[in-house]
């Protein structure tokens, strides 16, 4: 076993072992043993491009099987949500390669992953070989976009409580709403498809004509289908195939063909904050319903990673928090969106109903944290730990230097409790961290609607530029 001592504790959670501290006792290990070894780590996708990751682990020993083992398979399931593919390849570490065979097989622990990174997104059947690619490391998908702003655009952000929609005309906004809209467990694809048409017309009243609509919703969206989506999860798969999954294709059909791209709203969001404080490098997060994510490269470019930062796992503990959907312990959404603070609430005292929903159950945290309730704060102070030791994390796989915070958990003095306490965090325990990435929260206007203002610029119009 490793010792890890954090030096700051999650109050409503002190059991908390962060990724980062413990990843960097694992390597402080490796380095100091006599016959250490090489592992290779490839992601791959079926259109060959891969992410390739080389690290150095303990010698294939029985006293150092389980930290090898958890050490690998926390970094190929963060590799997969991370970037995203079909096929892990393995090699250097044979041991390995078997254990992660019968993992991510049907009846394995990691069997939602694989049928979800295999068949539901890139479509064909997930598999762990020893087979590396030559041409490996390309770590950027073909996908990548630029952004434009010139032109009549409708930019939309669809989110679990509600809708944003804005009409642009040269990049100026002329007309930006919200409309409330529950998506989560309607079983009628045409409940989401007719929102969604809505919202456009609505913008488009307001544009003398429309050239190009972007999007941003949660979810992972290939060739501007979404392969799965939390909005759409109360959707018969039957009926996900038929209606849902080719939405935006008759979309744009409908809007006459112009120019259509929808993106992950956490994508979207490092979008938003790249272009409003003219910085790339951005890592976007969006504490909402989900932890949602996006990276700006160093280019000003999405680059078309999964970037689903909310499975990734932050916490090495054996019992930390189980997520609903996956079933996999320890992962982002669990401790940086509403369903953290859902889960924490109760540690704080603070009366709620049985039964209040998690949107509702943020607003009674945030109505005691106006009021001064220290109760509240303290969620607030724990949510900050948690986001210092994960933004470290994070880091081990991104080029970050700027962090953005965005999404109702953000909103208000909470926000600023959860920043103060992450920053604290990074300058502590990861000072050179903490030199070069800087964090920072955009207005309540921006957190509210700039993922929908930033959508509209994802589109490419002929002849239309920077």
């Amino acid at each position: 076993m490793l010792i890890v001592e954090p030096k700051f504790k999650p109050e409503l959670d002190t059991k908390f072992l962060p990724a980062s501290l413990w990843n960097r006792e694992f390597r402080r290990l490796v380095d100091e043993c006599v016959g250490k070894r090489m592992v290779t780590l490839q992601v791959t996708r079926p259109d060959q491009t891969s992410y390739e990751r080389t690290e150095m682990i303990l010698p294939d020993e029985e006293k150092f099987r389980e930290l090898n083992w958890r050490f690998c398979e926390r970094l190929v399931k963060s590799l997969l949500w991370i970037w995203g593919g079909s096929r892990i390849r393995i090699a250097g570490a044979p041991e390995i390669m078997e254990r992660l065979k019968a993992c991510y097989s049907p009846g394995g622990e990691r069997a939602f992953d694989a049928e979800f990174m295999g068949m539901s997104v890139f479509r064909e059947p997930f598999e762990v070989s020893s087979n590396l690619l030559v041409s490996g490391n390309d770590q950027e998908s073909p996908s990548s976009v630029s952004r434009v702003r010139g032109g009549c655009r409708i930019g939309f952000d669809l989110g679990g409580s509600d809708r944003k929609c804005a009409a642009l005309i040269d990049g100026e906004v002329v007309f930006s709403e919200e409309v409330a809209w529950d998506p989560y467990f309607q079983t009628d694809p045409n409940y989401h498809l007719e929102g969604i048409a809505d919202s456009l017309e609505r913008a488009a009243r307001h544009l003398p004509r429309v050239d190009a609509i972007g999007g941003s919703a949660a979810g992972v969206y290939i060739d501007n289908e979404p392969r799965l989506g939390s909005l759409f999860r109360g959707v018969a798969k039957k009926d996900f195939e038929a209606k849902v999954r080719p939405v935006f294709h008759e979309l744009q059909k409908k809007w006459g063909g112009i120019p259509f791209v929808v993106a992950n709203d956490g994508d979207v969001t490092a979008l938003a904050g790249a272009i409003s404080l003219g910085r790339n490098r951005v890592l976007g997060l969006s504490f909402g319903t989900s932890e949602a994510a996006g990276y700006v490269d160093r280019s000003g470019r999405i680059t078309g990673w999964l970037n689903e930062l909310a499975f990734v796992p932050v916490d090495y503990r054996k019992i930390a928090p189980t997520d609903e959907w996956s079933g996999d312990r320890g992962c982002g959404v669990q401790y940086l969106s509403q369903q953290g603070v859902g889960r924490l609430l109760p540690e704080t005292g603070i009366p709620v109903k049985e039964g209040t929903s998690l949107p509702d159950r943020l607003v009674r945290v945030q109505e005691c944290m106006e009021k001064g309730d220290d109760r509240a704060a303290a969620v607030y102070r724990t949510l900050g730990v948690y986001l210092g030791y994960s933004v470290a994390h994070y880091a081990d796989f991104y080029d970050i230097e700027k962090l953005i915070m965005v999404g109702r958990v953000t909103s208000g003095e909470g926000g600023q409790v959860m920043q103060a306490h992450a920053e604290k965090v990074l300058e502590t325990e990861f000072p050179q961290l903490a030199r070069k990435i800087s964090i920072s929260m955009p207005d309540e206007k921006m957190k509210r609607h700039g993922q929908a203002v930033a959508a509209a610029s994802l589109p490419v119009v002929e002849g239309v530029l920077l």
